[in-house]
């Protein structure tokens, strides 16, 4: 249009153009485990937001599903799974069938299971953590355990521990070694891939949990994050006193400094690819004046938390995917390949386990075991 007085006549057309900036997501494919008249159960790859939200729009599980079949499509989430989390989530085609199952997801009737990947050698057995969780910063998405938060509880068993490379099998309680540098977590060798059950569902509830035990999720950008927690990463912390450091601290991540977990130091990325991570450039958009931000790089597209499988209670539908590569055996070691069925806990039982008591296993886990190629 020529300018603002221009009169428009018959026949002329008026076309506007958006321009917005949005991060990029992974490539990968958004998977289908089941699909029906009703539902849709897919595979949500790791990185990619489920709704349009913040910088993300058209790279978002909504928009990519609506694109791929058809813009008359109308897809209906479920369940909501974090940006970074992988795994199972539930698609409604129609809006009966998504009241339906998110009416059943929020009554706390369906059974959920994750695989999560943490730094150093986690506890044998069954150990359960029911710290209440709140939510310190909504704005970052910030979640601590306090005692004034909401109740939650998290069931934790142990699949399998990878010393590091090189290292023969540790033996029941190896010594921790001296941490360099002040870095406490250096002390903690390997990683052991961890089941978790969730018997609540507060946001970040695993991601908590496990970083309260000491055991965070070892690629975690915010929870297993040194420059934001401190040496210690959280570990047994219930205090208040640095949460105003620590939002500070947190708010500068991805701006003005790279958010680096502290599995970024040594086994995920070297120097080079450290670089390629996201934050701002200080350079402005030319056309809107948009602060413009590095492209993420590969690791920082997800983190080594799984939705696995979602079960009924009733036992009439269940949903499962096959473990995710981080999870599987190290080439030259030996772990496991699948996690057989066991009795999915019930709160009885919980309440008479204590947050840090470790129980003897039970031998209801039964784990199908090989050498990785």
């Amino acid at each position: 249009m020529p300018s603002i007085h221009t009169i428009l006549k018959n026949g002329d057309i008026v076309s506007h153009t958006l321009h917005r900036h949005e991060p990029p997501v992974t490539a990968q494919p958004i998977g289908v485990v089941h699909e029906d008249d009703d539902i849709i159960v897919i595979n949500k790859p790791a990185g990619v937001p489920v709704h349009p939200a913040g910088r993300y729009n058209y790279n978002s599980i909504v928009e990519i599903m609506r694109a791929e079949r058809g813009f008359h499509f109308n897809p209906l989430p479920c369940n909501r799974l974090d940006r970074l989390t992988s795994g199972i989530m539930f698609i409604g085609k129609h809006r009966a069938a998504a009241e339906v199952l998110s009416n059943k997801l929020a009554e706390r009737t369906v059974k959920k299971e994750y695989v999560a990947r943490v730094i150093g050698e986690f506890p044998e057995g069954e150990v359960v953590c029911e710290r209440s969780i709140l939510s310190i910063s909504p704005k970052l998405g910030l979640n601590r355990v306090r005692a004034d938060g909401k109740a939650a509880k998290t069931v934790f068993r142990r699949l399998a521990y990878y010393p590091p490379s090189g290292s023969g099998q540790p033996s029941a309680s190896p010594p921790e070694t001296s941490a360099p540098d002040g870095m406490a977590w250096k002390g903690m060798k390997g990683c052991s891939i961890v089941r978790c059950l969730p018997l609540t569902g507060r946001t970040h509830q695993i991601r908590v949990h496990l970083q309260f035990l000491g055991h965070p999720i070892s690629n975690d950008p915010i929870y297993c994050n040194q420059r934001v927690f401190g040496a210690s990463l959280g570990k047994g912390d219930e205090g208040s006193d640095e949460d105003e450091d620590i939002i500070a601290r947190l708010s500068k991540m991805g701006k003005e400094e790279v958010a680096e977990a502290v599995a970024y130091h040594d086994e995920m990325v070297d120097r080079y690819e450290k670089a390629k991570a996201e934050k701002m450039t200080g350079k402005f958009c030319e056309v809107c004046d948009t602060p413009l931000y590095s492209d993420p790089g590969p690791h920082e597209l997800g983190i080594y938390l799984h939705a696995k499988r979602y079960e009924c209670d009733g036992g009439k539908w269940a949903y499962e995917t096959p473990l995710p590569d981080w999870a599987l055996p190290r080439p030259g070691t030996t772990g496991a390949l699948q996690v057989a069925d066991e009795p999915y806990p019930s709160l009885g039982d919980l309440s008479k386990l204590q947050i840090s008591e470790v129980a003897q296993p039970t031998d209801t886990m039964k784990i199908s075991s090989a050498a990785a190629p």
